[in-house]
């Protein structure tokens, strides 16, 4: 028996970050996405399809996702498909899943007791629901299966004290530990909601299939879960993913006016594509006036979009402030009141007049003074 498991993929997700064309062109490569799923499903010949979960946004979707998703998962009938909603995709009086038409081959989990489904002679698929976006308890309490064979689970839910994800800061959503998936009766648990993969010795969590942010060091799949006779199962990792996302630092260290630091991203982003997330440090003079909007704008049409944010940025010190004391201006007598000012050390004026001066220059916020 063999089977495609995803979850994860979040489709009509925010994209906080972009623009308003940028995230509509990412919400187009989730749908890619799927379909590139269902595609390996009928290219691998699997039995089944299964989803740990966060298919959509509840708080988002659109008609047009419904009919998406409806249209998608029938082009692949008579192959099965067996959706386990999350807390994102949870299971409620509004959701998606009750609003569709479903072809005969969906099969979509409603309760928040683990059901059983058989896949196979000797083979029982177990699965849950989320009923509301939190406070889900754990599927595996007080839980144990009541027939004999092979037994797999499929539902949303937080591993406790596994080392692979216990540094993760998501939120607790129908938790259980990884002896509870044993001590149940089930062999396996195919799972969603952790976004980094895990192939633990009982669960798979097969990580978002396409990038939803940056920083995610992981590439888009889904797992190919082969279940033997026994109960023993095998795992084969499938690329999924149709973006590419990445994240690079810069180092402008030394450059003295704005051109020169955008002319070293350019130099760094000429073999990438996709959507990059730059970060800049580095020492620079005190005179340059870094935007990270200007960066932004400068994006080459290798890439589909860039963004900018600062890092360790610091303002070199500099002594020259004895020609600005001649100044009959603003920033002139800003000068010379810091440097008449005798409460000051030159560690202190130092900083005071480099603030005082690009703020002066409307540019405040952007640059840590060292």
């Amino acid at each position: 028996m063999k089977l495609l498991h995803f979850a994860d993929l979040h489709l009509d997700t925010l994209f906080g970050w972009a623009t308003r064309p940028q995230a509509r062109a990412r919400r187009h490569a989730l749908r890619a996405t799927l379909q590139r799923i269902c595609h390996l499903a009928v290219e691998q010949q699997v039995d089944a399809l299964t989803c740990g979960g966060d298919l959509y946004e509840q708080e988002r979707f659109t008609p047009d996702t419904a009919e998406f998703l409806r249209t998608t998962f029938a082009e692949i009938a008579p192959l099965p498909v067996y959706l386990a909603p999350g807390n994102h995709d949870w299971f409620g009086p509004k959701s998606l899943y009750r609003q569709v038409a479903w072809s005969p081959n969906v099969h979509i989990f409603d309760t928040d007791e683990l059901q059983p489904i058989t896949l196979a002679d000797g083979l029982t698929l177990w699965g849950a629901a989320h009923g509301a976006p939190a406070n889900t308890r754990g599927f595996l309490d007080g839980f144990r299966v009541d027939r004999g064979g092979v037994h797999l689970g499929l539902f949303h839910g937080s591993a406790q004290g596994d080392l692979a994800i216990q540094h993760t800061d998501k939120v607790p959503h129908a938790p259980f530990r990884a002896d509870q998936i044993r001590r149940s009766g089930l062999h396996h648990a195919l799972l969603g909601h952790f976004h980094h993969p895990v192939d633990a010795p009982d669960h798979t969590y097969p990580g978002n299939p396409d990038p939803l942010t940056f920083g995610e060091s992981w590439p888009g799949e889904a797992v190919l879960v082969t279940i033997a006779g026994d109960g023993a199962i095998t795992r084969q990792r499938l690329p999924t993913a149709t973006s590419t996302v990445a994240d690079i630092d810069v180092d402008i260290t030394g450059v003295t006016h704005a051109g020169q630091a955008r002319q070293k991203v350019l130099d760094a982003l000429t073999d990438l594509c996709g959507y990059v997330r730059v970060t800049l440090h580095g020492a620079l003079g005190p005179d340059v006036d870094l935007r990270a909007a200007d960066i932004d704008a400068a994006r080459p049409a290798n890439l589909e979009a860039l963004v900018t944010r600062f890092g360790a940025l610091t303002v070199a010190l500099t002594d020259d402030y004895e020609q600005l004391t001649t100044e009959a201006t603003v920033r002139g007598q800003f000068v010379r009141d810091v440097l008449a000012d005798d409460t000051l050390d030159d560690d202190q004026r130092h900083r005071v007049l480099l603030t005082g001066l690009r703020a002066l220059d409307g540019r405040t916020g952007e640059l840590e003074v060292h």
